[in-house]
């Protein structure tokens, strides 16, 4: 079974590719929420969501899952929102914010009902440290749901204007997923994760996944959009030219192009014990 990466690990590949705090940043979650929010919402409904419960939303973004799940649990409920930047998540009611590092940092209590992490533990060379560290913080009966974008498959073009195109656009994509992997991130980690939270000892573990045809011009093909300018420095350390970048960014707007998104796998298991309410 593959490891995680020493901690003590020097090399480059150990930080973040995306800086949250850009520009860019703002239209990337966005693309992102709109994309993912309503397969999530589905992942964290009743049972695992209700009046009362405790919940901790790891690597937070921009924070629509924390204030939808803030909103799920009512008065009673408790929502701790962490991340290591801090820039879109605002404190209100029942909903907390804390910087936090769940790599290197205990977790910030213990006893929830529910933790969410999404889009998070692909990038850390830790992750199977910290998914068991993630389970660890659960109440008994508690859910730990993790979910991650599977990036092992090349990205499908539907229809193009041209070969050409097609070709640039797998060109770019593959490009960014290298840089992705150089800071340290797992393509495949989404693969791995049910068998993790089953190791973990978590149970009723199960997983689902979903992917969708994005057409040029649509708020979900604009995420590669998003991402290709916030990695543009690196994308043409790569060799790739700014006049590549320009066509890739204008097919994304062409309506006659489109491709599917990357499977998106959500996985959730509970931990052993009577529910708490």
């Amino acid at each position: 079974m593959p490891t995680d990466v020493p901690e003590t690990a020097s090399a480059p590949g150990t930080d973040y590719a995306f800086d949250t705090g850009a520009a860019d940043a703002v239209p990337q979650l966005h693309a992102l929420e709109a994309f993912l929010d309503p397969i999530t919402t589905g992942r964290l409904a009743a049972p695992l969501l209700a009046p009362g419960v405790r919940c901790w939303e790891v690597g937070a973004g921009g924070g629509s899952m924390a204030r939808a799940m803030a909103a799920a649990v009512g008065p009673t409920g408790r929502v701790l929102a962490t991340d290591l930047d801090l820039t879109h998540l605002r404190p209100a009611g029942n909903l907390d914010v804390r910087r936090h590092d769940v790599r290197r940092e205990p977790p910030p209590g213990d006893g929830f009902d529910v933790i969410h992490a999404r889009l998070v533990l692909l990038h850390l060379p830790e992750r199977r440290r910290v998914l068991r560290t993630l389970a660890g913080a659960l109440a008994p009966g508690g859910w730990l749901v993790v979910e991650e974008f599977d990036c092992t498959a090349p990205l499908r073009v539907l229809t193009a204007p041209s070969d050409d195109a097609a070709k640039l656009f797998a060109q770019v994509t593959d490009a960014m997923l290298s840089i992705l992997q150089s800071h340290g991130a797992d393509l495949a980690w989404a693969q791995d994760v049910h068998a993790e939270l089953a190791a973990a000892g978590l149970v009723d573990v199960d997983t689902v996944s979903h992917a969708q045809s994005w057409a040029g011009g649509s708020l979900g093909i604009s995420l590669y959009g998003t991402n290709s300018r916030q990695l543009e420095p690196e994308l043409l350390d790569a060799g790739l030219s700014p006049g590549q970048l320009d066509a890739f960014r204008r097919l994304l707007r062409d309506p006659g192009f489109a491709a599917m998104s990357y499977q998106f796998v959500s996985s959730r298991g509970r931990r052993p014990g009577p529910v708490r309410r």
